[in-house]
């Protein structure tokens, strides 16, 4: 059945019929895309981009979209009701963190029953009080001593979108200031309160990223300023609270659009510094927290030279891939220290020396020790430096993701760190240094889970060109290893962000329908170091496509699924990369699920004026170079759409995502459907209130999940409603 024209489908979603459900159709408009050396490409959808999100034709595209999503998903609609049930069944609803300790308070988030958002609040910490007792005192609803900083569901009343980025209490305990989104496009709004009075100031600063200091004065706050146009990261200025913001004070510019840039204070909070980072360098700059005045750099950038430092104990720390004082290099970073004063690498120091089979990832100075976070064998640990010798945090699973948690005081032999696995929920733990002692502070509750039915494997696949890829699966025990079962597999790769293992409720629900769960830990990721970051990206970015099409070959080659029931999950850049596969080995898949995909490579690469575009060029390429477009082109998955048979699709996307602007898979979807020979269904949502991260709220993305999942569930003929008990 060929589309019906858009009008028609309108029409059609105020009418009953009996037929199947029909795609929606739009108009083509011949637009040329032109780089700077020539080469041309025809883009018959580009007229769908309308940066102020008014133009009637588009969003009626986009409602038709919708609207035809609802028409196919109203006979699954039990199936998504029972999966979004079990997973809001799963959540201890008036649940609330771990309290960490700063300047005399226990700081912590709670929900309440049947409420979208947090209550951030604190404790004062008198007479000994502790973590445990803070947790108690929540867990039994005690909040008579309680002082609410944010109520964010009194904040969000009414609105369709709204996130709290971040707050920042003043170092004198009596200043709140926090910076809030009602939009999604991440450009914040800082506000200020009063935490004594309860009153708020008057003054509010627009067009932020969430990033904000207090200098020593309780009076001024330094933030930072986005560009209106491309959402960069551009100035630091400070604001004295009770004056004009006007008046604010322009503290540092950055020219170069291939960084972004972030505020901090050190550990032993004796300086703010102003950190700004490309893809392949970064620059610290610091200033005195109690008399700021001319930020001094620690080190001038230098391309591929990146570092991070902190100051505590009377040096700096720095994490580092530069070389060495003998010139050896340390793409896996090392670290060194440096006095006081520093102002170039020659002062740098080397203390924990570059290892090519250990990726240092993070540390956390303390008074006596310092831990640090590392990775090697695509696993996770923590390791920590005392006197006496060095020991690590054990584990007891072969795939897991462990990491150092907040930690917000450095006196104490207390430290914390967070465990979790693909059976084990999110767990954390503090441990003593001195005495060993382990104390388990919280585990995650979830209502009606136990860990024991389930289990967890590391297994190994073999790339085309001999790489070893780490595979992390989970599944019900029971399960049958015989090339029957359906398989879901995720993975990310890219930007060096590893796609650790880790518990989630969600999946649970797959898996007690037989299903099995797997994260490939493909090259763009930093899993196995900083080369297996290397080698998918830029001129080695297609490696990251044939590691997971390799991965799929694989589990169903040792039995893990049927060859003709593998569904393949990304999201933004791992949108990129299930839109590649599904041009390159269609057949292998029996469904796409892709959520704010970035599938035009190209010409979003083209356009500076599009948010992230400029700091990308070394993450992608830059298209303006001949031989740098001739690459991406290749695997671009909106210009390598042609006509043959694709598998199902499930396409999600937000109207005002500023990372990934809806315009790329609501072309992508348009060409798609001009294409396809299939008779697969492909549906394209579109969150006509929500940016990047999807409609606020804690409940609302279950939603959104139940319904993509039971369009899953259904492809790959599983039964929604067969479920095994707990």
């Amino acid at each position: 059945m060929k589309p019906i024209a858009l009008a028609g489908l309108l029409l059609m979603t105020t009418t009953t019929h009996a037929a199947a459900p029909t795609p929606p159709d739009v108009e083509k408009r011949q637009h040329e895309v032109r780089a700077p050396h020539g080469a041309v490409r025809v883009d018959e959808y580009y007229w769908l981009r309308d940066d102020s999100r008014e133009d009637k034709a588009m969003l009626a595209y986009l409602e038709a979209e919708n609207a035809y999503v609802d028409q196919v998903m109203a006979p699954l609609k039990p199936v998504e009701d029972a999966l979004y049930d079990e997973f809001v069944a799963r959540i201890k609803q008036d649940d609330a963190s771990v309290p960490f300790r700063e300047r005399g308070w226990w700081y912590y988030q709670r929900y309440e029953t049947g409420k979208d958002y947090p209550v951030h609040a604190r404790r004062r910490d008198a007479d000994g009080l502790g973590a445990a007792d803070v947790m108690q005192l929540n867990d039994a609803g005690d909040f008579a001593a309680e002082q609410v900083l944010l109520d964010v569901n009194t904040m969000a009343a009414g609105k369709d979108y709204f996130s709290v980025g971040v707050y920042e209490v003043s170092p004198d305990n009596r200043i709140l200031a926090w910076a809030d989104d009602a939009v999604g496009r991440r450009q914040y709004t800082i506000r200020f309160r009063d935490l004594e009075t309860g009153t708020d100031y008057p003054e509010s600063i627009p067009g932020l990223s969430a990033d904000m200091v207090w200098a020593d004065d309780n009076r001024t706050l330094f933030y930072v300023e986005n560009d209106p146009e491309t959402l960069l990261t551009v100035r630091v200025k400070k604001h004295v609270l009770g004056t004009p913001v006007a008046d604010d004070v322009l503290v540092y510019e950055e020219k170069d659009d291939s960084f972004y840039m972030g505020l901090s204070r050190t550990r032993d909070d004796r300086f703010i510094c102003i950190g700004v980072e490309s893809t392949v360098a970064s620059e610290l700059r610091c200033t005195p927290a109690a008399a700021p005045g001319a930020f001094t750099v620690l080190a001038p950038r230098e391309r591929d030279v990146e570092y991070d430092a902190d100051h505590f104990d009377g040096r700096w720390v720095i994490l580092t891939n530069a070389p060495d004082a003998e010139g050896n290099k340390a793409p896996n970073y090392r670290l060194a220290t440096a006095p006081t004063g520093a102002t170039s690498r020659a002062e740098w120091k080397e203390w924990i020396a570059h290892r090519d089979d250990v990726l240092l990832e993070d540390y956390e100075l303390f008074d006596g020790f310092t831990a640090i976070a590392e990775r090697s064998n695509a696993l996770e640990r923590v390791r920590v430096l005392k006197a006496g010798g060095d020991e690590y945090v054990a584990a007891d699973e072969p795939a897991y993701s462990m990491g150092l948690s907040i930690n917000a005081e450095p006196g104490t032999p207390w430290l914390r760190y967070g465990y979790t696995s693909l059976t084990t929920p999110a767990t954390t733990y503090e441990l003593n240094v001195l005495s060993g002692e382990r104390r388990l502070l919280k585990q995650q509750p979830v209502i009606g889970y136990d860990p024991a039915k389930y289990a967890t494997e590391r297994s190994w696949a073999t790339a085309r060109d001999g790489s070893r890829i780490p595979v992390s699966l989970v599944y019900r025990k029971g399960f049958r290893k015989d090339g029957s079962a359906p398989l879901l597999q995720y993975a990310y790769g890219s930007y060096g962000m590893s796609m650790d293992p880790g518990y989630s409720l969600t999946t649970t629900s797959l898996l007690d329908r037989g299903m099995v769960y797997a994260i490939a830990h493909i090259r763009g990721g930093q899993e196995m170091g900083r080369k297996w970051y290397d080698d998918g990206k830029l001129g080695n970015k297609i490696n990251t496509f044939t590691d997971f099409i390799d991965v799929t070959d694989h589990l169903v080659a040792e039995g893990w699924a049927a060859k003709d029931r593998v569904a393949a999950y990304g999201g933004s850049a791992g949108g990129l990369l299930v839109g590649a596969i599904a041009n390159m080995a269609p057949d292998r898949y029996r469904l796409i699920l892709s959520q704010v995909p970035f599938v035009d490579v190209v010409t979003t690469m083209l356009d500076p004026t599009i948010p992230l575009t400029t700091n990308e060029y070394d993450e992608w390429g830059n298209p303006e170079r001949k031989a740098d477009y001739d690459y991406m082109v290749r695997y671009s998955p909106y210009d390598n759409l042609e006509a043959k048979a694709y598998p199902a699709m499930f396409i999600g996307t937000g109207l005002w995502d500023s990372q990934v602007q809806y315009w790329e898979p609501a072309k992508y979807v348009a060409r798609l459907r001009d294409l396809d020979t299939s008779d697969a269904t492909v549906l394209f949502r579109t969150n006509m209130d929500a940016g990047h991260g999807g409609k606020s709220g804690r409940f609302r993305r279950y939603r959104e999940l139940a319904e993509m999942y039971a369009f899953m569930l259904d492809q790959l003929d599983v039964d929604g409603g067969a479920a095994a008990t707990p």
